[in-house]
């Protein structure tokens, strides 16, 4: 196809695509998926090889959150059956990190829920990078509080956070339909302060909550403008008890589209597949590493994932290998003492109108299971 050769070349030059090309990815069908597959896994591992990185979630506190986002389980009104716990004490949250970290996880990430983080909470927190650092030579961590107010970013970075994460979700377009509490904006602002601050930026997307493909392409080139140096690709997990509980739009074959669209637009960038894996790709997860470069071990935040031997099997089985320690994720170029950023955006052809694309055919139900073991209970860890 002409489409993909294009993009190819544009992947391998650091070159945005255009909305439409963007827009032509998810309008590919199946016969021609492995072909997709094919082109974006060129520039996949044109910047990153055949190497996987390992990240590992520890939820630091679980539920009752004041805000409102529609897909989340942790949400104001939220009857969701998950667990519901206060803060970990640091050593007890550096002890779930260091099951991650053993199972062969290169990066921590530590979530909390709520709006944002008070200044104890940044104080706690602190105490915990601190904790996990002492007792892990290497180890990246990467905090997600929420919304930050002035100064916590900077705090964090003195702290030793590696990365702060805060996705964007969806559409400027959309947002509103899917959170009233904050807006598109308070979102952007915190990945900013996270930048300025020093950090690595990492903001990422959900896919199938009932966005239009233009939504989708609206969201992951808004992320390419902010230029994070990783974005997280999360699948809709719908969970009984939200808002969102109804929304199975999702089949693997087009998860795997948008994966692909997010690399043509994101060739350099750490593409990670994120939550909801299991759950919409299903088999088809070990073709997904051919157009990511990243994924979560073991558990998420309220859901329970694939056991981490299987995850390890899987990428050893696919012919990836796991990042080690003593390897930088990122292409040269963009590392702190590379040299120039990602080619700038260039300007594109008028998208042409995309719809919602139609529920699959079967609520995979089965797939969701809440998350029982690990942080904040007395089971042992999945990694």
């Amino acid at each position: 196809m002409d489409l993909l050769n294009t993009l190819v070349d544009k992947g391998l030059r650091r070159e945005l695509p255009t909305r439409e090309e963007a827009l032509a990815v998810l309008a590919t069908s199946d016969d021609e998926l492995l072909d997709v597959v094919a082109a974006a896994g060129k520039v996949r591992r044109q910047w990153f090889g055949r190497r996987v990185k390992l990240n590992y979630l520890v939820n630091l506190k679980s539920g009752l959150c004041p805000e409102d986002c529609s897909y989340c389980s942790q949400r104001l009104g939220s009857k969701a059956e998950i667990l519901k716990y206060t803060w970990l004490k640091p050593d007890d949250a550096s002890k779930a990190a260091a099951a991650g970290l053993a199972g062969g996880a290169k990066r921590v990430c530590l979530v909390a829920s709520g709006r944002g983080p008070t200044d104890k909470d940044v104080d706690r927190v602190s105490e915990t990078i601190a904790a996990i650092k002492e007792q892990n030579e290497g180890v990246e961590v990467c905090a997600c509080l929420g919304l930050l107010s002035d100064g916590q970013a900077e705090r964090l970075r003195a702290a030793g956070a590696d990365a702060y994460n805060h996705n964007l979700n969806t559409s400027e377009a959309t947002y509103g339909d899917i959170c009233t509490t904050h807006d598109f904006s308070d979102r952007v602002s915190t990945v900013q302060q996270a930048q300025a601050a020093g950090m690595s930026a990492c903001s990422g997307l959900i896919a199938g909550m009932g966005e239009s493909d233009a939504d989708l392409v609206d969201v992951v080139f808004a992320l390419r403008e902010l230029d994070p140096d990783s974005v997280p690709v999360n699948f809709l997990i719908p969970f009984e008890g939200t808002p969102l509980a109804k929304e199975w739009n999702l089949t693997p074959q087009r998860a795997l589209r948008i994966l692909a669209m997010v690399r043509f637009v994101c060739p350099d960038i750490e593409v990670r597949l994120a939550g909801g894996r299991e759950v919409h790709l299903r088999s088809l997860q070990p073709l997904a590493l051919h157009l990511v470069n990243s994924i979560f071990l073991g558990d998420y935040l309220t859901s329970e994932g694939q056991a981490g031997k299987d995850d390890l099997a899987m990428i050893a089985d696919a012919g990836f290998e796991v990042e080690g320690t003593d390897t930088t994720t990122l292409p040269e170029h963009r590392r702190p003492c590379g040299g120039t950023a990602a080619a700038a955006p260039e300007e594109d052809a008028e998208a042409p109108a995309a719809t919602v694309p139609a529920p699959s055919d079967e609520a995979r139900r089965d797939l969701v299971s809440v998350r029982r073991r690990g942080a904040g209970t007395d089971l042992p860890p999945n990694a």
